[in-house]
């Protein structure tokens, strides 16, 4: 038997095992964060304060959010990381609630899915029973994952993890920790864009080609041209769409004029 709250214990001895990973996946992605404009709200609207982020930090201004920052952000170091996690971000929201998208949510659904293969390795009927009372197929660590609901408490254990590491740390040094890993992740990411996308799985047609030969079954073989209209009407009948139809002429016993004609009619279908 193996506890929904010992996978809780398990995901975060391997959060801790990846921590350093972790840190370094924060610096990455904080790599170009002084250079953008900075921004703050004043009476609720956002505005430009003038200068980078980069040039206020240096400055030992803050750079949180005075309206809509964080409180448990509210007393970072000016121009640290803390600091720029309280920012506005281009859009009116807090770049803390982006980092915790971009980088704590896909980081730690990893480490819970890392966990979940140890535990699948080391006591396979314990994970099958687990998987069973979450409701989930045991082959789909994801889903398991999800339907256990380890990653919103762990999300945020990693996000102390990071602070502790470097929230207090001036946030050009972070951004200058980052930029080896910022760049294996920007090369990852042309790569991934130069890969074409691969091509759609081919529709089951079996289904469309039964009632097509179901609606000219008692057509006489090879169907002559003169029948294309009742042909269409038949195969219309049957529920075939545009689409449909065109797709399952080639299999239909069609003189080449009846093929020819039955497809100009239906080209001529509403889509």
């Amino acid at each position: 038997m193996f506890e929904i709250d010992e996978m809780s214990l398990l995901t975060r001895e391997v959060l801790r095992e990846r921590s350093a990973a972790l840190v370094a996946e924060a610096c990455a992605w904080a790599v170009g964060t002084g250079d953008r404009p900075h921004r703050a709200r004043r009476r609720g609207r956002l505005v430009a304060t003038g200068t980078t982020v980069g040039v206020r930090a240096e400055n030992g201004q803050v750079l949180g959010d005075e309206e809509t920052g964080r409180l448990d952000l509210g007393d970072a170091v000016p121009g640290s990381f803390r600091d720029a996690l309280n920012m506005a971000d281009d859009r009116g929201g807090l770049v803390a609630d982006r980092f915790d998208v971009e980088v704590l949510e896909p980081f730690v659904l990893a480490t819970c899915v890392l966990a979940a293969d140890r535990l699948r390795a080391a006591r396979p009927g314990a994970w099958v029973e687990l998987a069973d009372d979450v409701g989930e197929d045991a082959d789909d660590a994801v889903a398991v994952v999800r339907a256990g609901e380890w990653e919103a408490p762990l999300r945020i254990v990693a996000e102390h993890l990071v602070l502790a590491a470097i929230g207090d740390t001036p946030l050009a040094l972070v951004e200058t920790e980052g930029v080896p890993l910022s760049l294996v992740r920007a090369a990852e990411s042309m790569t991934r864009a130069a890969v074409p996308a691969p091509p759609a799985p081919a529709e089951d047609l079996s289904a469309v080609r039964f009632l097509a030969r179901a609606a000219v079954a008692a057509e006489p073989a090879p169907i002559p041209a003169t029948a294309v209209d009742r042909v269409l009407a038949a195969l219309l009948a049957e529920g075939l769409e545009r689409e449909e139809v065109l797709a399952v002429l080639a299999d239909l016993p069609l003189e080449p004029d009846a093929e020819r004609d039955l497809r100009r009619l239906a080209e001529q279908l509403p889509g």
